[in-house]
């Protein structure tokens, strides 16, 4: 035996301390002993540069470390658990840098907020921010061991304070040889500070430490966990949440309710959760109980007497100081209601109840704008002062924070944190984490959209970046490439896409079959080559989820040089694939599947228009246009087969603007519209996803990551039906089929737009899609209901989708025995909460896209006015919802001129009063004894504009939005005055305005757009 390997094991030996046993149960509930070694080391470095005792490889932290006026000489930090748990907007600062971590404190983070250890884990992959790791639970001179009695958390800041100690004396070695350096421990634990200079260590608040920090006032203003009172009297305003031990008891015996808490969108006093089969709404601010929307909360339900009998359909949108203690005031139970007038709308009363519990906080930085009430100081003064901050996103309280820099921030986007809410103070307290830039400027907006959407958008990493190829541009398809892939490139091969993709995920090619049968192939971009398992590359992916699509710009899943350029399968160059090749018959029905890694050379990127041209020039005779003609024929079989399957054609209300070239700002709108070549691409990619989703789960059948879409509840449906019924129609959603047929006989022929509404308000009717891992659920319920099929996936869009990453991996695993794949692809629990990661991410890119048209739809009308065509889509009792086609945007009309939420309920005989009809679901305006409605679907006339108050005093200051008001037909306290007659016959004119026929809308209206439903 070599005498390195023996000198090597006994070193070995020597370093192991002792075997760590615990106990442990298994699946089947047998108790056993668990045996763990535990090894240590003493030749961990410190990682500090001018450090020469220790022998490093590549030194993290640098020779000039902090220096503040609180500690005089050079220092490192060293944070304990929870300064990085409640300060971590600090830490995060660029002005915080030479911070050493503890292994310790590093595995704490790690499990007691995931989000947080993200956090702190890009920091620390961050090579300008000098964070170092250091692994003080295996040093020989560091490690502690757990007392007899002695708490988890005790023993952890005791290894923290020995770690700590160690540093400091190492430090002073390395300062006897001329430097002068100290070791500085944060930890806003009293009792820690205290037993620390008990060592005779340096230790401090974060407090402390911040305000003597040089040229960085702001980090004061970001200082977590400040207690700012907006009760005076200190009155009691919330119940106290139950304890755990209730909370655990109650949901076992079924008497409190668990859910993630969802506000409404138009009623911050409104939230709802799903538990199980039941929906509970909860009203008001008390029943709400310091729950925020997104906290898995829990409810308790009221007798069945108090439950809701109609819904609220109320639109409140800002909230005024004086109406809060009345309404606080109020139990938040619903007020006596008509039974015979609310019994058509509700069938059965509708559960209410309060939130008696908060299990996770889902808190995370909000976007907000300083309330200017609010600010008592004078323009010079730089004293701190409590200020209240209004979340953009309405759903969210207002938030109190302490800062010195109110009369800078106004008229500014800025981010909070919130830090605490206590039962005696009404609104929660957080603190400043930055300033965003000007309200109304488009990069800030836009900015404040990605974080308000928790759309991840900073720069890739240099680690990241380093899993690149480095030949970067200059990459190019070698022969050794060809090991294990089947070579395509003789194909006539072609891609489809829209104008300026440069992110081309799919490409297709067909040839007919001695036997008359065809060949047909998907052709997908082979990401997995470059993106590797376990890779910082991998994880940034993961972590991504999706590219984001704004108006005016992407934010890749993927860096640029594979996005754009190495994966791209671009034409006239060589590209690695993942086929999947099909042999139909004439009849578009599948004989037999292959699946091939493969390298393809794409002989023409086509638009849509392109293509299209090419198969309706009868010119063209060349062998590319004739394969797109017979890939067209085939796809309008495997369409016709989809819908007698019962799959759904919806529809939504998109739009594309044109931009400026150099300012991009919008300068015109036109709609998307959808040729046959769109329908052709979009059944192969249908057709390749569902052959994938039936490969990979004979393999991995347990763990396969497939997508789901639930049936759709009856309720809503329902609801559309009785709207609908006024025009004779009936929708039949017993089956997708039964829908699907229905929808097409949903028809006005004078109104050939209405069709398409009817599509709209339908999806909204629908649950959303959802990943999901195959062991998770029965097999009856993989079905997606919108396409009809029994199972589905995501593999054509690897690019732009990590999903299909990862299914691009399991099919190469089932189609390869010798495939080497890991945990991730078999773990059950893995593979469940990377679904739930992909899901939010993707229902995040989803709203993030809207806001970017609402935004640019803001921009669009700066400053002018328009009168434009819309369609009534929802009725509240205060106000009505349109959607305006023309710019696929949605807004609301209010029954008051200052758009709060009232209603004119004290009207004389002459003022027109506004009755919410809850028969017909309808907005009456009754004056002088003539009633005028609004109903679901009428056709209405409104005026554009934008309410551009960005630096107004309440709510609605700094919340840019379009403002929608009432044109035609005319509706006395609904109108806008100035535009229209109030001659009593002229009002009923212009109430049939909704029957007749608008010859405009044979050209605008008429033009159909479907969803592409590939994306479902």
């Amino acid at each position: 035996m070599p005498f390195g390997f023996i000198q090597a094991f006994f070193v070995l030996v020597s370093n192991m301390l002792h075997n760590k046993s615990y106990l442990k149960r298994g699946r089947g509930g047998k108790v056993f002993k668990a045996v763990k070694e535990h090894y240590l080391r003493d030749d961990i470095w410190c990682s500090v540069e001018c450090c020469t005792i220790c022998s490093h490889t590549e030194p993290i932290l640098s020779s000039i470390p902090a220096l503040t006026k609180l500690v005089t000489n050079p220092h490192y930090l060293i944070p304990d658990t929870n300064v990085f748990m409640n300060q971590i907007d600090i830490i995060e600062h660029p002005a915080l840098q030479n911070v050493i971590i503890l292994q310790t404190v590093y595995e704490e983070l790690r499990h007691l907020s995931l989000p947080i250890y993200n956090r702190l884990k890009k920091m620390i992959n961050d090579p300008k921010r000098k964070f170092y790791v250091f692994a003080n639970e295996h040093h020989r001179d560091t490690f502690v061991e757990r007392a007899k009695e002695e708490s988890p958390n005790d023993r952890n800041d005791r290894a923290i304070r020995t770690a700590v100690k160690w540093y400091a004396t190492h430090i002073k070695q390395i300062a006897d040889k001329g430097k002068s350096l100290e070791i500085v421990l944060l930890t806003d634990d009293a009792e820690n500070i205290q037993k620390a200079k008990q060592d005779e260590l340096l230790a401090y608040t974060v407090r402390e430490y911040v305000e003597g920090m040089i040229d960085t006032p702001e980090l004061v203003d970001m200082l977590g966990n400040v207690r700012i009172s907006d009760n005076k009297d200190k009155r009691i305003v919330y119940e106290e949440h139950l304890s755990v031990s209730q909370i655990t008891n109650g949901i076992k015996n079924q008497t409190l309710y668990q859910g993630t808490l969802n506000i409404s969108m138009h009623n911050y006093l409104e939230g709802s959760i799903q538990s199980g089969d039941i929906q509970i709404t909860i009203l008001g601010r008390k029943n709400l109980n310091r729950a925020i929307q997104g906290d898995v909360v829990v409810v308790q339900l009221f007798s069945k007497s108090e439950w809701l009998r109609a819904p609220t359909a109320v639109i409140v949108e800002e909230e005024e100081e004086k109406n809060l203690a009345e309404e606080l005031q109020e139990n938040g139970k619903p007020k006596e209601q008509s039974e015979e007038a609310d019994i058509d709308l509700f069938e059965s009363p509708q559960p209410t109840g309060k939130v008696v519990g908060i299990i996770k906080k889902n808190w995370r930085p909000y976007c907000g704008f300083i309330n200017k009430q609010s600010v008592k100081g004078s323009s010079t003064s730089t004293l701190s002062e409590n200020v209240s901050v209004y979340p953009i996103d309405r759903r969210i309280p207002r938030i109190n924070i302490r800062t010195r820099q109110a009369q800078n921030l106004m008229g500014q986007r800025i981010l909070v944190a919130i830090d605490s809410w206590h039962k005696d103070s009404i609104f929660p307290m957080g603190h400043f984490v930055k300033a965003l830039g000007a309200a109304g400027d488009k990069s800030t907006e836009t900015e404040v959209l990605l974080l308000e959407h928790d759309v991840p958008h900073q720069e890739f990493s240099q680690q990241v970046l380093n899993c690149l190829p480095i030949e970067g541009d200059l990459w190019i398809v070698k022969d050794e490439h060809l090991q294990g892939r089947v070579d395509l490139r003789h194909l006539n091969v072609c891609s489809i896409d829209p104008p300026g993709c440069t992110d081309i995920d799919d490409a297709l090619h067909v040839r007919q079959l001695p036997n008359n049968n065809y060949e047909v192939g998907v052709h997908i971009a082979d990401v997995t080559h470059f993106v590797k398992p376990n890779t910082p590359l991998d994880e940034e992916a993961a972590l991504r989820g999706t590219t984001v699509y704004l108006i005016n710009k992407r934010i890749d899943m993927l860096p640029g040089l594979l996005g754009t350029n190495l994966c791209s399968l671009k034409s006239k160059v060589d590209r690695l694939a993942f086929s999947c090749i099909w042999e139909l018959n004439p009849e578009a029905e599948i004989v037999n599947v292959s699946f091939t890694k493969s390298v393809i050379s794409s002989k023409e990127s086509f638009t849509y228009e392109e293509a299209q041209a090419r198969i309706d020039d009868q010119r063209s005779q060349d062998a590319l246009t004739k394969g797109l003609r017979i890939l067209n024929e085939i796809a309008k079989k495997l369409r016709a087969r989809r819908m007698e399957r019962g799959a759904l054609t919806l529809a939504s209300p998109e739009v594309r603007y044109k931009l400026d070239f150099d300012s991009q700002d919008p300068v015109d709108v036109e709609m998307k519209e959808l040729r046959e070549t769109n329908a052709l691409v979009e059944e192969f990619m249908l057709l390749a996803n569902i052959s994938v989703a039936e490969k990979i789960y004979k393999k991995f059948t347990a763990s396969s990551l497939l997508r789901r879409h639930p049936p759709p509840t009856t309720f809503k449906l329902e609801n559309l039906n009785k709207a609908i019924s006024a025009f004779g129609m009936k929708l039949n959603f017993e089956t997708s089929k039964a829908l699907a047929d229905s929808l097409d006989k949903a028809e006005l022929p004078e109104d050939p737009y209405f069709n398409k509404l009817l599509r709209i308000l339908t999806t909204r009717c629908m649950m959303q899609a959802t990943y999901f891992c195959s062991g998770t659920f029965s097999e009856h319920e993989f079905r997606h209901y919108g396409l009809a099929s029994e199972i589905y996936t995501h593999f054509t869009s690897p690019i732009r989708r990590y999903s299909d990453i990862i299914v691009h991996r399991m099919l190469a695993a089932s189609i390869n025995d010798d495939e080497v794949y890991g945990s991730e692809l078999t773990d059950k629990k893995k593979i469940e909460q990377l679904c739930d990661v992909l899901n939010h991410r993707h229902r995040m890119a989803q709203m993030a896209a809207r806001s970017s048209v609402e935004l640019h739809t803001n921009l669009f009308f700066k400053g002018k006015t328009e009168q434009v065509e819309g369609y009534v889509t929802r009725v509240l009792k205060n106000g009505f919802v349109v959607l305006v086609q023309k710019y696929g945007v949605e807004g609301i009309v209010y029954s008051s001129d200052n758009s709060k939420a009232k209603l004119n309920s004290t009207a004389s005989s002459s003022t027109p009063l506004i009755i919410y009809n809850s028969h017909d679901n309808s907005l009456d305006s009754i004056r002088d004894g003539k009633k005028i409605s609004i109903k679901l679907f009428d056709k209405v006339i409104v005026q554009i504009s934008v309410d551009e108050d960005l630096v107004g005093g309440g709510a609605g200051g700094m919340r840019q939005k379009l403002k929608l008001e009432l044109v035609k037909p005319f509706v006395p306290g609904l109108s806008v005055s100035n535009n229209v007659s109030t001659d009593n016959n002229k009002m009923i004119e212009e109430n049939n305005y909704n029957n007749k026929k608008d010859k405009r809308d044979n050209t605008n209206g008429g033009r159909k757009k479907k969803m592409k439903i590939e994306n479902i």
